[in-house]
């Protein structure tokens, strides 16, 4: 694996949106209903946008009703990373780009088949690279 994404706080403010900051390094939530790619049904794969690190593909997306994109499996379990979250008096994992540590959203164990998993995550945390079409 490559050595991981090191950044001064500085260097990421720069490179991200004040809502990307606020998300991926302050763990905020963005609002559900106004992500980007919440209702996307476009193929590709689902990029950290922070790094570029390849997190989910569009095969594994699913609506939920959550109000946040939602995937039954990361691209690569090697990609994320998970973390118990006992903020906002819940208790929830929290997950992680495994390159860069940027908070990506949480995963419940509410999801469908195969795995029973839902990755739900922020939208402004992710970049999508559309498959090309034949």
């Amino acid at each position: 694996m490559a050595e991981r994404v090191q950044k001064t706080d500085e260097e990421w403010r720069k490179e991200l949106s004040p809502e990307q900051y606020r998300v991926l390094r302050e763990r905020a939530t963005e609002a559900p209903w106004t992500g980007a790619y919440n209702v996307e049904k476009r193929d590709g794969m689902y990029r950290c946008a922070g790094c570029g690190t390849e997190l989910f593909s569009s095969d594994a997306k699913f609506d939920s009703g959550s109000g946040w994109p939602s995937f039954f499996q990361p691209a690569d379990a090697a990609a994320v990373e998970v973390e118990h979250d006992n903020s906002m008096f819940m208790r929830r994992t929290e997950v992680h780009c495994a390159n860069c540590g940027g908070h990506l959203g949480h995963v419940f164990e509410d999801g469908p088949n195969p795995t029973g998993l839902r990755y739900c995550i922020n939208s402004c945390a992710l970049d999508l690279a559309p498959t090309a079409e034949k």
